[in-house]
């Protein structure tokens, strides 16, 4: 869903920093050979991540989804020379498409890829983290937030992805729709937990920012 009139989002688009080569290289071969490709954090929501990571310059980053890579090598962008970046996706079949453009930016090193069950690995990490990216299955998404919270610094941020779901928020929920369902308690879920301060921005399909007191 655009929220804003199509012209109106074209110039915000051109006035915000352009998308780096690599990133198109990414999208481009995205577009041509993976499933789903809307899925794709893509230009303008890629530059708002990379502008967040710059402006919180986190040590260590999670990632919990993350498809064939591109909101991760966004959030890298800002992340200290000597900081990692673990990213988690379910899909063992993108494993090597990531690692390739990974390997083809300057962090390959530094970020660290899991296979599996976010639920079951986040668990078994020994780090803590100044930023999490969770956009991944939306069922589990107070799930997720349960399980990184105590693994989030004090003034560390969640940054929540697809929170306004093409609108689907704040229509009547069709009794099969599980993923709205989630988001709604999710997004009830930021607002009222005291343990984070919320804002919902409506950039793209909703990214809401949320950091640890």
């Amino acid at each position: 869903m655009q929220f804003l009139p199509e012209e109106l989002d074209d110039y915000v688009v051109k006035h915000s920093q352009d998308e780096p080569e690599l990133l198109k290289q990414l999208s481009r071969e995205t577009y041509q050979k993976i499933l789903q490709p809307r899925m794709l954090s893509g230009h303008f929501q890629g530059r708002v991540l990379s502008m967040i990571s710059k402006l919180i310059n986190p040590k260590n980053i999670l990632e919990i989804g993350t498809y064939t890579g591109y909101s991760a090598l966004c959030l890298a962008e800002g992340m200290q020379s000597n900081g990692e970046l673990h990213t988690i996706d379910i899909d063992e079949e993108l494993f090597d498409f990531q690692r390739k453009y990974f390997d083809k930016s300057g962090f390959g090193q530094q970020i660290h890829q899991h296979l599996g069950n976010a639920l079951k690995i986040i668990p078994k990490l020994n780090k803590t983290f100044d930023l999490v990216f969770i956009d991944a299955d939306k069922e589990n998404y107070s799930n997720y937030f349960s399980c990184i919270i105590a693994k989030l610094n004090s003034g560390g941020i969640i940054l929540s992805d697809n929170v306004l779901w093409s609108g689907k928020v704040i229509e009547a929920i069709q009794p099969d729709d599980t993923s709205t369902k989630a988001l709604i308690e999710y997004n009830m879920l930021l607002k009222e937990d005291k343990r984070v301060e919320t804002v919902l921005l409506p950039i793209r399909d909703g990214l809401t920012i949320s950091r640890k007191k």
